[in-house]
């Protein structure tokens, strides 16, 4: 029993984490500083969360065959070159539009497989580590708030004083080191090797394992539900993260400094929420604090953003928010582990993420679009409507009450019944 594969993974998400932290906000700075369009930093969005869902609905099997501890390196390693390559290209001159919007793409195209990699190993180093999956999970996320909340403060600082393009060269960074950990303290974790079956890779086969993800989550109502649920409000969000925010933040916050601020008190918050769930979750209803906690993160920042144009009472709404947000992601990975086969652990993520993230792309083109033909204050009321609509399915859906049904063995297949075991996919939260 060790302790160290868990602390290495926690290690390389707080490191790369942070990195992308700096080009959330660096890259849609970066387009506005250089072409003044909230259109354009849609379209740069559009881009980079597209190969997001090609990556995403067809990696599951992939993972499993390759190893995830090579995946995740390579995802580092490839994702590391395509930031970096930005702005040497901007200093060289060079930089075209379209070579961002491509750059991008690939970053997008690589990065979910290193992350998906990681993540479902959790259940196998909480294992190693001799601690429960609860408090693992709840750890696990914690330690990515607090990364964004650090990244998300280095970046407002280090635009202002140094501009977009140096941001991104420390996020290339990050992704190396992250590389490094996870190949260095990973080596002979059973679960971080190839998990793929005996015998010669075929198209057919490839396709076989794929529908079983599939089938797994088109038995689940709950699943469906969640999964459709988090597919609109992660659209929502990308539209907020990608230029939304940034945009109010330019017309009537002051910049990026106020930006970095506000992401950071988000960040700061959902550190505290995931870990006072880690600590005293088990003893609450999963789904009255998963409602609950989705209806105060998501539309109350919208709907202040739009009728403000202050920052203390934006900052106090993220602030509440964060701490919201916080309890998310532990609610569904417990729910997701105790439930998903370990055998389809990476095809069922694969697939539900996929599905999550359907609407990404066009939620921060769409987000452009709007605040182009209609201004900021429409397009954040918008925006807010549609996601306090949206956090109401957990309290009107009787599906969702099987979020409190006691788990079965993860080594045995979900039954196929109206309301089988769940998964249940993770936000991107904010």
């Amino acid at each position: 029993m060790s302790r160290r594969p868990f602390a290495a993974v926690l290690a390389a998400n707080t490191i790369s984490i942070a990195g992308s932290s700096l080009t959330l906000i660096g890259v849609p700075w970066f387009v506005l500083q250089t072409t003044g369009s909230a259109g354009r930093a849609g379209v740069v969005a559009f881009c980079a969360t597209l190969p997001v869902i090609v990556a995403a609905l067809v990696g599951g099997p992939v993972i499993d065959r390759i190893g995830r501890r090579r995946v995740s390196v390579a995802s580092d390693l490839i994702s590391a070159l395509s930031v970096a390559t930005i702005p040497l290209l901007h200093y060289a001159g060079a930089l075209e539009f379209w070579m961002l919007c491509a750059l991008m793409a690939v970053g997008g195209l690589v990065h979910t497989p290193g992350l998906t990699a990681r993540g479902v190993l959790l259940p196998d180093l909480a294992e190693h580590a001799g601690t429960s999956l609860m408090r693992a999970a709840g750890l696990y996320d914690a330690v990515s708030r607090g990364a964004r909340m650090i990244g998300a403060a280095l970046a407002g600082v280090l635009i202002a004083f140094f501009g977009a393009e140096s941001v991104l060269l420390l996020d290339a960074a990050t992704f190396g080191v992250s590389a490094l950990l996870v190949g260095a303290f990973l080596r002979g974790v059973p679960a971080a090797e190839p998990q793929g079956r005996a015998g010669s890779v075929s198209l057919a086969g490839y396709r076989a394992e794929l529908g079983e993800g599939w089938r797994f989550l088109l038995g689940s109502r709950l699943l469906l539900g969640i999964t459709f649920m988090v597919m609109l409000t992660n659209g929502i969000d990308q539209g907020w993260g990608a230029v939304l925010l940034p945009v109010h933040g330019r017309e009537a916050l002051g910049g990026a400094t106020a930006i970095g601020l506000l992401i950071s008190l988000f960040g700061g918050s959902a550190l505290l929420g995931a870990l006072l769930y880690g600590a005293w979750g088990d003893r609450l209803p999963r789904r009255s604090v998963f409602a609950v906690a989705f209806l105060l993160c998501g539309a109350p920042r919208f709907l202040v953003a739009g009728l403000t144009d202050t920052t203390l009472p934006l900052a106090v709404t993220m602030a509440l928010s964060g701490l919201g947000a916080g309890v998310l992601n532990p609610v569904l990975t417990t729910v997701l582990y105790e439930h998903v086969p370990d055998a389809l652990r990476s095809r069922v993520a694969g697939v539900t993420t996929a599905g999550c993230e359907l609407t990404m792309p066009l939620g921060g083109l769409a987000a452009g679009l709007l605040v182009d033909g209609w201004g900021i204050g429409p397009a954040l009321l918008l925006f807010g409507g549609a996601y306090l609509l949206t956090t109401l399915a957990p309290l009107v859906f009787p599906a969702w009450r099987a979020m409190e049904k006691p788990p079965l063995s993860r080594t045995e297949p979900a039954p196929r019944d109206s309301v089988p075991a769940d998964r249940s996919p993770l936000p991107s939260g904010s």
